[in-house]
């Protein structure tokens, strides 16, 4: 498995981010959904997590969609 078909680790910072780890792709932190290095563009610094979309990072950020490991109902 080369690095490009693995998952990165980031580290978001406010102009971009840092590869801590090499890989091709991150997944959303709401849907997910793997998201190519090249094509990640939404991201949350103080959360440390990356969006597939623009709309998946408002919703995401104004609190209408919880993180996928948390259960809304605890």
């Amino acid at each position: 498995m080369s690095a490009a078909d693995r998952p990165a680790t980031l580290r978001f910072e406010h102009n971009g981010f840092r590869v801590v780890i090499p890989g091709g792709h991150v997944f959303c932190a709401v849907t997910a959904q793997a998201i190519p290095l090249e094509e990640l563009r939404y991201w949350s610094v103080t959360r440390q997590e990356a969006y597939a979309s623009c709309e998946v990072a408002t919703e995401r950020l104004c609190g209408q969609k919880p993180h996928p490991q948390q259960d809304p109902e605890a």
